[in-house]
């Protein structure tokens, strides 16, 4: 039998007087594929940055294969010191490695590989990060999260990739489907040690509850013996006169182990606050049309939503899904074509790009908008910390900022105040970023037992199945259908998924000579671009780039962990100028990208 090309053995790790490891072990051999298990915060990206040689342990010992290429995707993309894509990738490939794959996998992913690393958007930084991990073709790639920011086609496009590679593989993601794909074993990482199934994640969430059934059972008997031991030392003892040294240090040790037992965190406790029902008729949207410039969003689309409809809406990023749903629950006009609401609507929206969070206000006031110390729930108050702990918030954090919480306690976070509003429609871009499996697994069944309507946004397969009723898909040109059933129903119904039909639809197009778009009576070929369009054009990358030099400024200023403490004032400045300016950033890229749509569009 070969050797495993890496090991960890009784790793130990603490952090801030609390153990985050006592005793993890990973083994990985040639080809293997292990999906890497646990809750928000159980120290599962940590171990991989010990496996990959990047932070170093308190105690235990790491072997690697000198020979073995390791490569590790990190969760949040770093591409400082580097102008364009391409760069960043060549940079990662070794003496050996065929340079021509960094381009062919930009290419693949949608880049081009010129583009300014200070302008990226998350999803195009994640493509850039995956290509640059995948380019060498290393003997173990460690990948945390790799489908964070990618939508649809890209997940599957990656899945397709990773099964084809000859390289072993270890990943975290909170995408199930991801997982029960891929993985071929499952490593569970659990109070700070490992547990390893040898089946694939399909497998692992029966195999946990046994596992946890029996901790219980095993902890009830500890628990007896020590009653029996200790009415040994009460009465044993003083009858006989004598102290049995060896057996009250038995009675002690157990006593240790039954206090040191590291209990399982608790789960997330939801429910939605419910309204008073809607009208039957939720939402009816009659060829409504929606572009911006000579980019169609919505051509033509005739929908009825209903109530106790659970709606899911799919697409590649940049199909316009958001644009969609402010269509469908009338924040946004339609350019043509009418939308009727029901009646007795009470909507409650939860944000993607968490921007409801003010990264200043304390997690208290931000639950309670700063009313005093009670939530409102279903109608009756309750305290804000009993509420917290519902969602797996400590006491002692009450007083934390926002900005400080990581990307799990601010999706937690959201999902409490969304859910503390009374409502009957459910409107939700995204929910699942940055949710352990749990508190997905609660998630989906809290939508799938509320009696109102919800409109869902989402890239999770698995989730879409769960809970969806219908799906609606882009097709390409603004052209939107809808499909009965979850995501796999869609698939079924349509012959093929997301990335399939896109990508047959753009070599059609591509093959086939386009008809000049009419933009309000005028042929688009004697449309042209305005002074002002021309302008935004040529300078809002150079923009791009100087926002992106600032959020990096404040960004190393907020990595300051003592600043909060010690200078309350500058922190709270550096964390408005921060969501300023990514605010700033986010709608240049919207701008920037129209007008090169639009220039293209001309172009051709």
């Amino acid at each position: 039998m070969a050797p495993p090309l890496l090991q960890l053995q009784d790793i130990r790790l603490t952090f801030g007087g609390t153990p985050l490891l006592t005793s993890a072990n990973l083994s990985v051999e040639a080809g293997d594929r292990l999906a890497l298990v646990g809750r928000n915060g159980s120290g599962k990206s940590t171990l991989l940055k010990i496996a990959a040689g990047l932070i170093e342990a308190d105690g235990g010992s790491r072997f690697a294969q000198p020979s073995a290429t390791i490569r590790y995707l990190p969760q949040e993309p770093d591409l400082v010191g580097f102008a364009t894509t391409l760069a960043y990738v060549e940079a990662g490939l070794g003496p050996g490695d065929d340079p021509y794959r960094a381009r062919y996998l930009l290419n693949e992913l949608g880049l081009s590989g010129e583009e300014g690393t200070a302008a990226l958007s998350g999803g195009e930084a994640k493509r850039a990060v995956l290509a640059r991990a995948l380019a060498p073709s290393p003997d173990i790639l460690i990948l945390d999260e790799p489908t964070n920011h990618l939508d649809l086609p890209a997940i599957e496009w990656l899945e397709k990739t990773i099964a084809a590679s000859p390289s072993a593989i270890v990943m975290i993601s909170h995408d199930r489907r991801f997982l029960e794909n891929l993985s071929r074993a499952t490593i569970w990482l659990d109070r700070g040690t490992t547990r390893r199934l040898d089946k694939s994640f399909a497998h692992f969430e029966a195999w946990r509850d046994e596992v946890l059934e029996q901790e219980e059972k095993d902890q009830h008997k500890l628990d007896r013996q020590i009653a029996r031991e200790e009415h040994w030392l009460r009465y044993g003892v003083s009858a006989r006169r004598k102290r049995n040294v060896r057996r009250l240090g038995q009675l002690h040790g157990l006593r240790t182990d039954f206090r040191e037992h590291r209990k399982v965190v608790g789960n997330v406790s939801m429910t939605i606050s419910d309204a008073d029902p809607s009208g039957k008729r939720v939402v009816e949207a009659r060829g409504i049309t929606k572009g911006f410039g000579e980019r169609v969003i919505v051509d033509d689309l005739s929908i009825r939503i209903l109530r106790g409809d659970r709606l899911g809406i799919v697409g590649p990023n940049g199909a316009g899904k958001t644009t969609l749903v402010g269509l469908l629950t009338g924040t946004l006009e339609p350019d043509a074509g009418s939308l009727k609401l029901g009646t007795n609507l009470a909507m409650v929206t939860l944000d993607q790009k968490r921007e409801a969070l003010d990264p200043t206000t304390p997690l208290m006031d931000a639950l309670t908008l700063g009313r005093g110390d009670y939530v409102t729930v279903n109608g009756e108050n309750r305290h804000v910390i009993g509420y917290m702990k519902d969602f797996l918030f400590t006491p002692e954090q009450k007083g934390t900022p926002v900005g400080v919480l990581s990307g799990g306690e601010r999706g937690r976070l959201l999902l409490a105040r969304a859910l503390a509003s009374p409502a009957n429609l459910l409107v939700l871009d995204e929910p699942t970023n940055d949710l352990d499996l749990e508190t997905l697994d609660l998630l989906q069944e809290m939508l799938t037992d509320f009696p109102g309507t919800v409109i869902l946004v989402s890239h999770d397969r698995d989730f879409l199945d769960r809970v969806c009723t219908s799906v609606l898909v882009s097709e390409g040109e603004g052209r939107w259908l809808e499909y009965a059933g979850g995501y796999s129903d869609m698939v079924a119904q349509r012959g093929a998924g997301v990335t399939a039909r896109t990508a047959e639809k753009q070599a059609k197009r591509a093959a086939e000579p386009q008809a000049p778009r009419s933009d309000n009576g005028r042929d688009a070929a004697r449309r042209k671009l305005s002074f002002r369009e021309k302008h935004d054009l040529e300078s809002l990358p150079g923009r791009m780039e100087a926002i992106g030099r600032d959020i990096a400024k404040l960004q190393a200023i907020l990595a300051d962990h003592g600043l909060f403490s010690r200078d309350r004032s500058a922190f709270d400045k550096a964390s408005a100028a921060l969501a300023k300016a990514q605010g700033e950033l986010h709608r240049a890229e919207e701008r920037w990208l129209e007008l090169e749509l639009l220039k293209e569009s001309l172009d051709a």
